[in-house]
């Protein structure tokens, strides 16, 4: 099968590299120097010339602040570029396996996770257009997987992780709010996941939408002090602080944790508790630099 992975120098593009590189498969690794996925022609001419059975879009635009005053371009990259690849996929009856976000939900749900089939409600336009995409692939009657992820971070690009790699290492003190919970994802571990539902053609009479995050919660205080505590930096004196400390023009969740039973259930796959991969992320990057 040939398998078209757009958006292949980013965190999760990166991963999907390493863990497909033994596949029988034939995964082709593009960004936009090699294809611009919002240029539907083109995009359709790539799907043809190579016979591609399946889309894993890993690309977005994801910087949440950035995009309320950069709306068009964010509705370009999130939404019309997905439509483009549905359209290019369904001619070519193949799959399109898409990566969304907690952003869709918006506002808070205090203390229960979000299940996939609850209202959405984005407060912002990086939530508001990433729902656009999903609009579209419900739309064009494309065969496709939407897998909603949340508070991604790899040893690739730039991420909360790497940051506060350095911060920790650099300042004496630190304040994260800790009026926010989530569950932090290694992008390792969706694209193991992606891998799975094409390697063992999981993706076969499954489609719809599901959440994926690693297991557990915790705030990005919590985060912060884990990443220091497992990286050595103990030095730095990490305090909580209330989110209006830190002024933003989106309002994000306050609580965004996702319930992951039905992608457990459909695909039978067990997923890491946020813990221990974020010391496996962080052993891996220490091994990189050495």
């Amino acid at each position: 099968m040939n398998i078209l992975v757009t958006g292949a120098n980013g965190q999760l593009g990166n991963e999907m590299r390493i863990v497909s590189k033994d596949s029988k498969d034939n995964y082709i690794f593009t960004d936009v120097a090699e294809l611009d996925i919002t240029d539907a022609k083109a995009v359709n001419k790539m799907v043809k010339d190579n016979d591609v059975n399946i889309i894993v879009n890993c690309a977005a635009y994801t910087n949440v602040d950035k995009a309320e005053t950069d709306k068009e371009f964010a509705e370009l990259l999130n939404a019309t570029a997905v439509r483009n690849l549905a359209d290019a996929v369904k001619a070519n009856d193949g799959v399109l396996i898409h990566v969304s976000t907690d952003y869709v939900f918006g506002g808070s749900k205090e203390n229960t996770p979000r299940t996939e089939d609850e209202p959405t409600n984005p407060t912002g336009v990086y939530g508001l257009t990433k729902l656009h995409g999903e609009q579209h692939i419900a739309e064009s009657g494309a065969k496709a997987i939407i897998l909603r992820t949340a508070w991604l971070y790899s040893e690739f690009g730039k991420n909360f992780v790497k940051t506060m790699l350095n911060l920790t290492a650099t300042k004496p003190e630190l304040k994260v709010v800790f009026d926010q919970c989530g569950t932090p994802t290694y992008a390792l571990d969706l694209a193991d996941a992606i891998f799975d539902i094409i390697e063992n053609r999981k993706y076969e009479g499954n489609g719809g939408i599901y959440n994926f995050s690693n297991e557990g919660v915790c705030s990005w205080y919590d985060f912060t002090k884990m990443i220091a505590e497992y990286s050595g930096n103990a030095d730095c004196n990490i305090q909580p602080c209330h989110s209006d400390e830190f002024p933003s023009p989106v309002m994000r969740p306050s609580y965004s944790v996702l319930d992951k039973t039905k992608y457990k259930n459909i695909f039978g796959k067990n997923v890491p508790y946020w813990t221990d991969s974020l010391k496996k992320c962080l052993k891996n990057l220490k091994e990189n630099e050495a």
